[in-house]
């Protein structure tokens, strides 16, 4: 896995994501309830503050959850809630150990289709459903992870020249095309909510 992704919107922060499964998995954890730059880029001020140039599954899973929860609570803060972030970053590297050798990159190599990567992502501790199909279309439509069967497993977050998510982010163009339909879909749901529905 070597390639340029756009998702922090700073060249340091997307060269770890593009080189480094776990931190792109970390970034997708994060990835909630703060804008997506924010997230995307939690990953490598982690590894900063850690001192090193990429995140170790093992190192994670094994630190000090009280000093892990203030590592990502300096400021600025790694997430809006560093402390519950921690320990489901912490959570996540434990089962990678515990079931992947601590090798990220473990969940989605080798496996057959994408029906079978769906359900390996929804397992990951802070992963559910949606999550794992936004993620599994990352990987498909700029890691180049295309079990058979991708697109259909990813649902419409799979669809090609979409605009619904991450996956879809390669630059400030698509980010904006992707947010404008977060928006959408926010005031869509709202409506909906407001007339009963």
């Amino acid at each position: 896995m070597d390639v340029t992704l756009h998702l922090a919107q700073d060249p340091e922060a997307d060269a770890l994501l593009g080189r480094s499964p776990l931190a792109a998995l970390v970034g997708m954890l994060l990835d909630q309830q703060v804008p997506m730059e924010w997230a995307f880029k939690g990953p490598a001020t982690i590894a900063q503050r850690l001192g090193t140039d990429d995140l170790d599954a093992h190192e994670i899973a094994a630190h000090e959850p009280e000093a892990f929860a203030a590592l990502l609570s300096q400021k600025p803060a790694v997430h809006r809630y560093p402390g519950s972030m921690a320990k489901r970053i912490q959570q996540l590297c434990q089962y990678l150990v515990e079931h992947y050798d601590g090798d990220a990159e473990a969940v989605w190599k080798d496996v057959a289709t994408g029906k079978d990567l769906v359900k390996r992502l929804a397992e990951l501790p802070g992963f559910g459903k949606q999550k794992a199909q936004i993620f599994l279309a990352l990987l498909g439509k700029q890691l180049g992870v295309r079990p058979t069967g991708w697109r259909e497993a990813a649902g419409s977050y799979g669809e090609p020249d979409s605009f619904r998510s991450v996956a879809d982010i390669t630059g400030p163009e698509s980010l904006v095309k992707v947010r404008a339909h977060k928006q959408e879909m926010k005031a869509a749901a709202k409506a909906a909510k407001a007339s009963g529905g």
